[in-house]
C-alpha cells in the first residue's frame, strides 16, 4: 500500500493556492462519495477532496486552469477526477452528488444565474449530503469589489438554505488574495455556508 500523501502535496509540487479554509474544515463532517466542484480553478479543492478518497466532478469556464488540472491528473496518474469545461452562467444541471462545493466563484457570475444555480445544487445533492458555499458579500462596510458581477446581501445565502440543516453560517470578514496600491491584502465580507441536506422532496 502506498503512504498517504501529506494534504499539501499537491500546493507544494504544483506550486497551487492551498485548498480553501472551509473545505477543510467541512471533511470531518462529510462521508467520502461523490463530489462536485463548481468553478474548479486549478484545482485546488479538487485535488484535496480526491487526495481523500472522493471521486470529483470538476467544472470551469476556464480553458487554461482545466488544462493545468488535467496536467497534473496525467502526471500523477490519478483517477476519480472528471473534469469539464462548464460556464455556470448557461448551464443547468442535475445528478447525484454527496458534497457540492463552490468557494469564491459566484461572484464572477451573473446575479439572475444564482437562484437557478443554488436550486440545481440542492436538488442535486443526496438525502444527508452537504452543499459548501463562500462567496462575497456587498455591505455598507465593505462594498463588493468593482469588478465583482454578483455578491450576496446580508443574510440571502443563508436564506436559500432556510429548509436544510445549517451546520455552519457566518459572514465574517476575510481577505482577498489581490492586494490594494500600498501592497496590502483587501478586505472584504463573505457569506460562508456549509448545510445539509436532511429530507427529500417527493
Amino acid at each position: 500500500m502506498k503512504p498517504a500523501l501529506p494534504d499539501n502535496y499537491f500546493t507544494q509540487k504544483y506550486a497551487l493556492t492551498a485548498p480553501h479554509s472551509e473545505v477543510f474544515a467541512a471533511l470531518p463532517s462529510l462521508s467520502v462519495g461523490n463530489a462536485l466542484d463548481l468553478g474548479c480553478g486549478n484545482g485546488r479543492n479538487t485535488l484535496l477532496l480526491n487526495l481523500k478518497g472522493f471521486k470529483v466532478t470538476a467544472w470551469d469556464r476556464n480553458p487554461r486552469s482545466l488544462e493545468n488540472l488535467n496536467r497534473i491528473i496525467e502526471a500523477e496518474q490519478l483517477t476519480g477526477i472528471e473534469t469539464q469545461w462548464v460556464d455556470l452562467n448557461n448551464h443547468r444541471f442535475n445528478g447525484n452528488w454527496d458534497f457540492i462545493l463552490s468557494t469564491v466563484v459566484m461572484m464572477f457570475l451573473q446575479p439572475a444565474t444564482i437562484p437557478q444555480l443554488i436550486a440545481d445544487m440542492q436538488a442535486s445533492t443526496r438525502k444527508n449530503g452537504h452543499n459548501l458555499i463562500v462567496a462575497a458579500m456587498d455591505t455598507p462596510d465593505y462594498p463588493s469589489q468593482p469588478n465583482f458581477t454578483f455578491a450576496f446581501k446580508s443574510g440571502e445565502l443563508s436564506h436559500y438554505y432556510r429548509n436544510w440543516h445549517i451546520v455552519k453560517y457566518n459572514e465574517n470578514v476575510g481577505q482577498l488574495h489581490r492586494t490594494d496600491e500600498n501592497g496590502k491584502r483587501i478586505s472584504q465580507r463573505f457569506a460562508t455556508l456549509f448545510a445539509q441536506k436532511t429530507f427529500v422532496k417527493d
